[in-house]
């Protein structure tokens, strides 16, 4: 029987469906157009595109990895983020779409974008805010701080490739704490996890995603705990702060930055209408 693109997206739809996977025509798409290297155009606009053995042999290891649950951009080794593609690696998180609603935050509240404004990301991983947001700020530069070597030695990686290597630097540190300069706007995803949870997560986040950038200790504050003892001293006068939380965390983060000298700024949800950032300034 003569093998298509569209009889791949079919027997990958049916495959990931019993699998388990929501959506999984969309999955397949995904899966196929990766594993061919063809574009969404040429997968819709071609179905009937005859495939090889190579390229059938191609999607049956892929769909062979994403049935144990491995995330397409971890077989892929890359993630797309506001719109632009991040280089994964072992101790990377990989970046998911709600975490954009941080980069929205921060540019919500830039009144001038064309302003030379100084940016910390706390636990950069890939880099991907910072390097989101110097995509929009042309004249801004930034510091990305990593626990990690390798998470360092990635987000260094994404910024030469994507051209903001001049304008980045990446360093390892616990937090700020090798820092004593001042930024205008400080972002963070930090582990917000609480341990016990952990154990219940999703086989292709708790197999996959680095531990040490999921676990926010007991009650899944610890982070933010730690972040906030030297928020005022990094912050610039009028800086702004975003921060990542988890489901029902928004008003306890809050509560944590008040408490360390900030002025609540606000919580903004995610697509999904989750509260998903809580800002803060320093007034």
């Amino acid at each position: 029987m003569v093998e298509t693109v569209g009889s791949l997206v079919a027997v990958s739809t049916s495959v990931l469906s019993a699998a388990g996977y929501e959506d999984p025509r969309r999955h397949a798409r995904r899966l196929v157009a990766s594993a061919l290297s063809i574009t969404r155009t040429d997968l819709f606009g071609h179905p009937d595109r005859v495939v090889d053995d190579h390229q059938i042999g191609r999607v049956q290891l892929v769909l062979g990895r994403m049935i144990n649950r491995e995330p397409l951009s971890r077989i892929l080794g890359q993630r797309e983020f506001w719109g632009l593609q991040f280089v994964l690696s072992a101790e990377t998180l990989d970046p998911r779409p709600e975490t954009e609603s941080v980069v929205e935050a921060v540019l919500q509240r830039i009144p001038d974008r064309q302003a030379p404004l100084r940016i910390l990301d706390l636990g950069t991983g890939t880099g991907c805010l910072l390097l989101a947001l110097l995509s929009e700020l042309s004249a801004s530069s930034g510091v990305g701080i990593d626990i990690a070597e390798d998470a360092v030695r990635t987000a260094s990686r994404n910024a030469a490739s994507l051209g903001f290597a001049g304008r980045a630097l990446f360093l390892v540190s616990d937090w700020g704490a090798a820092l004593t300069a001042r930024f205008d706007a400080i972002v963070v995803n930090p582990p917000y996890i609480a341990s016990t949870d952990l154990a219940v997560l999703p086989r292709e986040v708790a197999w996959y995603d680095p531990p040490r950038a999921l676990d926010g200790g007991e009650d899944g504050l610890d982070s933010y705990r730690a972040i906030a003892t030297d928020l005022v001293g990094r912050l610039a006068p009028e800086g702004i702060f975003v921060a990542e939380v988890g489901a029902d965390q928004a008003d306890a983060v809050a509560s944590i930055l008040t408490a360390s000298g900030l002025t609540f700024g606000g919580i903004e949800t995610d697509l999904s209408g989750v509260a998903r950032c809580v800002i803060a300034r320093r007034e």
